[in-house]
């Protein structure tokens, strides 16, 4: 992980030069809780004016060549103007954006996928909550120089975006929605930013025991990538009463 992190961190500033105002590091490898095998790598890259296409595609290209020595899941990361962290913008205007879901637009037509990926996007506001509270400064300006705090009600509008079709999706992505379903709630409850492991965690000392195993049964899927038989009966009743509890 750190091999990867720093040649992203050197690569950018050789592309970026005088126009990177920092990169930033959130989630699991932030929260104590990285899993080659499960996480992907998430940043942050802030930049001090929008990007030229030509820089945009040089920054693509050492994106997907640096992301190939990566976990499993990859690189996630955004390209954001200072402008929009600084005085929080939502939802977040971002420059460019790459996931490994995007590795063959990108190899097929670059110059589509430099034209088209940019555009406003609600999950920025989870991952600078993150930066903010528990993030790590790779390069550049200090966070709390570079990122105004997050709004709460725009922070849980974020987070309610990835769990509100809980229901229907925790059949197929059972492990990731029912953590997640726990870190949203102890957010509403408490104010919480919690780490998947860290929601379960949570969750297996605030809601009812008839469903501690189903959770567990997802922590030792996430920490271990261990093969789990989930009873699904149990994962919608369970899904049903935390959307309802969420709601409150």
């Amino acid at each position: 992980m750190e091999k990867v992190i720093n040649e992203f961190v050197k690569k950018s500033q050789e592309i970026l030069e005088d126009n990177l105002t920092g990169i930033y590091l959130h989630g699991s490898a932030v929260m104590g809780c990285y899993n080659p095998k499960k996480s992907d790598l998430d940043l942050i890259v802030v930049v001090n004016k929008p990007m030229q296409d030509d820089d945009k595609r040089r920054f693509m290209d050492m994106v997907v060549e640096v992301n190939e020595a990566g976990p499993a899941k990859g690189i996630e990361m955004s390209i954001v103007t200072k402008s929009v962290c600084k005085s929080f913008v939502y939802p977040t205007p971002f420059e460019l954006h790459f996931s490994v879901a995007h590795t063959g637009w990108y190899k097929d037509n670059p110059e589509d996928y430099i034209d088209k990926m940019k555009g406003t996007d609600k999950d920025l506001a989870a991952h600078f909550t993150i930066i903010g509270k528990r993030g790590k400064c790779l390069c550049g300006l200090p966070i709390e120089e570079a990122f105004a705090p997050v709004p709460k009600a725009d922070y849980m509008d974020s987070i309610w975006e990835d769990i509100a079709e809980a229901k229907e999706d925790i059949v197929d992505n059972t492990m990731y929605i029912i953590l997640n379903l726990a870190r949203v709630l102890a957010y509403k409850k408490e104010e919480l930013v919690l780490s998947k492991k860290e929601g379960g965690e949570w969750a297996l000392n605030n809601i009812p025991e008839e469903y501690h195993d189903l959770i567990k049964e997802a922590m030792a899927e996430y920490a271990d990538a261990r093969e789990v038989s989930y009873d699904y009966e149990i994962a919608k009743q369970y899904a049903e009463y935390m959307l309802q509890a969420i709601r409150k």
